[in-house]
């Protein structure tokens, strides 16, 4: 049913927010161009909802009347733009403008074909809170006095503060919608609506039958973000986490040994929950004041968690992904010994290749599978190099050497994981001694990487020229043998790492 506010004067918030945003330049010159194709424009979707909001948006939705891609490649042409064709068959094309506002941003604007009038384009949108509008030849006479159509109320729910859908037949229309009402209330801040929550668990089944990089790119978007555990649990709720990973289905109700709080299924949750808790980026239910004062922290970590890995993805991100699958082939490898006591031996093992199988039917990029698949294979190691001691530098050069790039995120995911484990009843002691632990790796591991990376004493020439060796791979196992010698501070010299290899060799020899 169509919303009083059809009509009504833009909010005083979207004149102010789109003049400090520096679009309007760019706004005036895209309309003046399709003035003189005599096409009417509208903007619609996002940049509408965020500028309401007042949320920095470089991407910019547009609806002609008029076939989009041959508009949008008119538009490239006379904003010197690049030209990118989306999608053929729908008829939707993008322009990237670079330089247009005053800071040189890069500007994306995405343009679609208006099928009848806005006011049935705008009900063919998934939420309320998308489907506004503003016609852009009136924005540009006076942005001030523009008009909001805004059928369904979306700007009411913007003041309430929730993701509404415009109508239950959106989701059944294209079922990616029930992944993203959860991201977007996430990334918003807001909640979603009672109604539309019956919704989305009623067609929440639909979600198995999306396109995995379509699911890929909703899921990592929401654990890109701060506290997101909360909106995995809130998945599981839903219905839509099991039509997403089928897999962790069978983890439902697993018993484990005494010291878990939790079945396996609800500690992969937890699990999720501790990450954002150690990355001080959410709340952990059972912390005293001094639970993360032990836990290694620094700017260098928090940029490291923040960077960048493929396809929009980032450590923290990948961290959660491999938190929420870590113990995944713990019920098939689970086995009770005579006297009662529960194994998951090869869990970690098995639970990298099926997180790989996982992955790759969700799209992700080759890197991302290795580093999620990495970080469940070796998620028990860091407490398994010491035994009531602290590491040996080689133990801690080999776990790093094995665990490559998510060597760090591998110790936050064991920390994690003793967190979701006794949850409640968390021992002190044993936390700060697990958290000592974690520490003191880190600690070798920046000292080791200081000694080895600058300064490369020895090559693969050097042993073929000195000892007459012949390219294979005992060439490549002595000079690792080298590197792992450095790192450990057995030799810091050329003439103490050929030594080393000659003592290697005479050794190979006597074999």
């Amino acid at each position: 049913m169509m919303g009083l506010g059809i009509t009504r004067k833009v909010r005083k918030e979207f004149s102010d927010n789109l003049t400090n945003s520096g679009a309007l330049p760019l706004l005036e010159r895209t309309n003046g161009l399709l003035e003189e194709l005599g096409v009417r424009g509208y903007l619609v979707g996002g940049f509408v909802r965020d500028t309401l909001l007042g949320r920095t948006t470089l991407d910019i939705d547009i609806v002609v009347t008029a076939d989009a891609p041959e508009v949008a490649r008119r538009v490239a042409d006379g904003l010197d733009g690049k030209y990118i064709l989306l999608d053929e068959i729908f008829g939707v094309a993008r322009v990237i403008i670079t330089g247009a506002g005053a800071a040189g941003e890069q500007w994306q604007l995405d343009f679609s074909s208006c099928e009848g009038d806005i006011e049935q384009d705008l009900a063919r949108r998934d939420f309320t809170i998308n489907a506004m509008a503003v016609d852009m030849g009136e924005l540009v006479k006076d942005y001030r006095e523009a008009r909001l159509i805004d059928p369904f109320n979306g700007c009411e729910d913007l003041d309430r503060r929730v993701v509404r859908s415009v109508s239950e037949g959106v989701f059944k229309e294209d079922a990616v919608r029930l992944l993203r009402a959860v991201r977007l209330a996430a990334e918003l801040g807001f909640g979603v609506d009672r109604d539309t929550e019956v919704q989305v668990r009623r067609y929440a089944s639909l979600v198995s039958d999306v396109a995995g990089e379509r699911v890929r790119e909703e899921l990592l978007r929401l654990l890109i973000l701060p506290g997101s555990g909360r909106f995995v649990k809130y998945l599981n709720e839903l219905d839509l986490l099991m039509a997403i990973l089928p897999e962790l289905s069978v983890t439902k109700g697993i018993e484990q040994p005494r010291e878990h709080f939790w079945d396996v299924f609800d500690h992969s949750l937890e699990t999720v929950v501790a990450v954002d808790f150690l990355l001080r980026q959410g709340e952990w239910e059972y912390a005293d004041g001094e639970l993360l004062s032990s836990v290694p922290w620094s700017e260098e970590l928090a940029e490291h968690f923040e960077r960048p890995v493929s396809s929009g993805s980032t450590g923290g991100a990948l961290l959660r992904l491999a938190a929420l699958l870590h113990d995944i082939a713990k019920p098939q490898t689970k086995t009770v010994e005579p006297d009662g006591r529960m194994r998951f031996l090869g869990h970690a093992g098995e639970g990298a290749s099926l997180t790989a199988t996982i992955l790759e039917r969700l799209r992700l990029s080759t890197k991302e599978t290795r580093l999620v698949e990495t970080m469940v294979k070796y998620h028990l190691r860091p407490m398994q190099m010491s035994q009531d001691e602290l590491p040996t530098r080689r133990a801690i050069y080999r776990y790093f050497r094995d665990t490559g790039e998510v060597g760090i995120d591998t110790l936050f995911l064991n920390l994690a994981d003793h967190l979701a484990t006794r949850g409640p009843h968390l021992d002190s002691a044993g936390w700060q001694e697990h958290t000592r632990i974690v520490d003191y790796i880190l600690e070798q591991y920046y000292e080791q990487q200081s000694q080895v990376s600058p300064v490369k004493l020895i090559d693969g020439h050097d042993l073929m020229n000195i000892f007459g060796l012949t390219p294979g791979p005992l060439l490549g196992e002595l000079l690792e043998s080298v590197r792992e010698a450095q790192a450990t501070g057995e030799v810091a010299t050329r003439e103490e790492a050929l030594e080393y290899v000659r003592k290697q060799l005479t050794v190979e020899e006597g074999a």
